[in-house]
């Protein structure tokens, strides 16, 4: 493996994960803060990775396979936390169970896409989207802790409302990405 800094924000991202899990497990105000900044802190090494990656040309193997799978690892993790925890629940777990099912099925056509050399490059649109829904997910991360009572901000409000936002982009780019996709199949039904 090429140890270069894109590599290295990648594998931070992972470490990332189980911290959050476990901070889920302590109680109080201050803890919801400290996983919304651990959470915004793995989004930005998201950006930076790809950005010195390209900028320096250090793009590797390595690093085209991990980061798209440590996105996937800590969005779901999070999300699973967030509904194990009663943060997500009702009617709002239909946006997080599309994003999975999304993530699932774009993963699987970029794999098997891969295999026949062929790329399925990320829209701007679904860009947007990974934005919106990491917002959502620090808004929820937050929830309605005191640090922002005072505000009289809903957090946790809005972080529903940018989850649903979230959900109906993934549900455009799926399809888009879906979309494309199947002109492969059309085009060579017999390979």
């Amino acid at each position: 493996m090429n140890w270069t800094l894109s590599n290295f924000l990648t594998l931070i991202r992972v470490a990332v994960i189980p911290l959050l899990i476990g901070l889920f497990y302590i109680k109080g105000d201050f803890v919801h803060l400290l996983m919304a900044v651990l959470f915004v802190f793995a989004c930005i090494t998201d950006f930076f990775d790809g950005y010195f990656a390209r900028t320096w040309e250090q793009t590797t193997s390595f690093g085209r396979f991990l980061d798209p799978v440590a996105d996937k690892l800590l969005i779901t993790s999070v999300l699973f936390m967030l509904v194990g925890f009663g943060r997500i629940e009702g009617i709002s777990l239909i946006p997080g169970v599309i994003i999975l099912c999304r993530e699932i099925l774009v993963s699987g056509l970029r794999e098997f896409l891969a295999s026949l050399r062929i790329g399925l490059p990320v829209s701007y649109l679904a860009k947007w989207k990974t934005g919106i829904q990491m917002g959502a997910l620090t808004c929820l991360l937050l929830g309605d802790s005191i640090y922002f009572s005072f505000l009289h901000l809903p957090i946790n409000l809005i972080g529903l409302i940018l989850l649903w936002c979230a959900g109906g982009l993934t549900l455009i780019t799926g399809y888009t990405y879906l979309k494309e996709s199947l002109q492969y199949f059309k085009d060579n039904p017999f390979s």
